[in-house]
């Protein structure tokens, strides 16, 4: 309402245009400060692992970078460049320590890492195994491979690949969740397969020449103790163990691989590794990180109890990324993909 010189009231009349600006300020005024307290760069997410200079990795941090930059929250990354249990540790206690938001973690093992998750849940910090779990532990659930079948599924190809029958030598790191569940899977599937006997499981502790070194020794038998199939639990020795056998020439014998190297995958184009058990760490990493968003702006009541057993539980016991068998007969598709998200 308007006075007017000589003292009268009259009523103010507002162009449309100038009302419409208006409404539009009111309603950024209010939905903006709701928009930023959902996401802001201050909600801090760490994702923890080992090895963490290998390829699969960096996939897996790609993920979770894209799903941080998609929210607008900020993703930190830790964890040494090797496989090394206790520097996983002391890297998880800094992460704790900063108190973020929420924590994805890959055991390298469960024992070392299992009192330390359990002191982050306490804490209020919810926290997801990806890759390689802590059963055991408090966390609230898991998101990656079903291990024990991606064992299965590799078991049946090399049962396959030899005609039921010969010698196995396996690849490993003893004592990760991950890749004791895959050996688990291969056993399941060779239990019923009396012609296929495991002459040796290596542990190459995550060193990737020891993979070498065992191979070229192993290669030296002959005759009934002659090795027909090398299998490969993790991501690191396919190649090593393909290069190997390759300097021998001799194409009898069998190489399983584990994950979309691109070393591996060109392995399998060129003929000195048979197939590869693919995973999916970018999915992990991407789907890792919303689900501790949502975890964080809708805590439960009780973030330290069993879920697995509660019947009517928020959360999943376990997401399955998926898994996948790749041979010459698929490996260009993998191939095409792996560039494209390189570029």
């Amino acid at each position: 309402m308007l006075i007017d010189e000589t003292g009268s009231k009259k009523e103010e009349t507002m162009k449309p245009g100038r009302r419409t600006a208006l409404a539009l300020a009111v309603l950024a005024a209010v939905s903006i400060p709701g928009c930023e307290a959902r996401h802001s760069p201050k909600e801090v997410f760490y994702l923890v692992g080992s090895n963490m200079s290998l390829n699969y990795w960096q996939t897996a941090v790609a993920g979770f970078k894209k799903a941080a930059a998609e929210y607008g929250v900020t993703a930190k990354v830790a964890g040494p460049d090797n496989y090394d249990p206790q520097a996983e540790l002391t890297e998880l206690k800094n992460a704790v320590a900063a108190k973020p938001g929420g924590i994805l973690i890959s055991v390298s093992d469960a024992a070392v890492l299992t009192p330390e998750i359990d002191a982050a849940i306490a804490a209020g910090i919810p926290v997801i195994t990806i890759d390689s779990d802590a059963a055991g532990s408090h966390r609230l659930y898991f998101i990656g491979t079903n291990n024990l079948e991606a064992g299965r599924l590799g078991g049946q190809r090399v049962v396959e690949k030899l005609g039921g029958k010969g010698n196995v030598v396996f690849f490993t790191i003893t004592g990760q969740p991950n890749t004791e569940e895959r050996l688990k899977g291969f056993k399941d599937v060779f239990a019923s397969r009396p012609g296929i006997s495991i002459v040796d499981v290596v542990d190459i502790k995550g060193d990737a020449s020891a993979a070498f070194d065992r191979t070229q020794q192993l290669l030296a038998l002959a005759g009934a103790k002659k090795i027909d199939a090398f299998v490969c639990l993790d991501s690191v020795s396919g190649k090593m163990v393909a290069d190997a056998v390759k300097r021998t020439g001799d194409k009898s014998r069998l190489v399983v691989a584990w994950d979309v190297n691109p070393d591996t995958l060109n392995g399998i184009k060129d003929g000195t590794i048979d197939a590869t058990i693919v995973q999916k760490p970018f999915t992990m990493g991407f789907v890792g990180l919303k689900a501790l968003d949502e975890i964080y702006h809708d805590p439960p009541t009780q973030l330290g109890k069993d879920y697995s057993i509660d019947a009517f539980a928020p959360y999943p016991a376990f997401i399955d990324t998926g898994t996948s068998l790749v041979d010459k007969s698929n490996v260009d598709v993998y191939l095409a993909d792996a560039t494209a998200h390189a570029q």
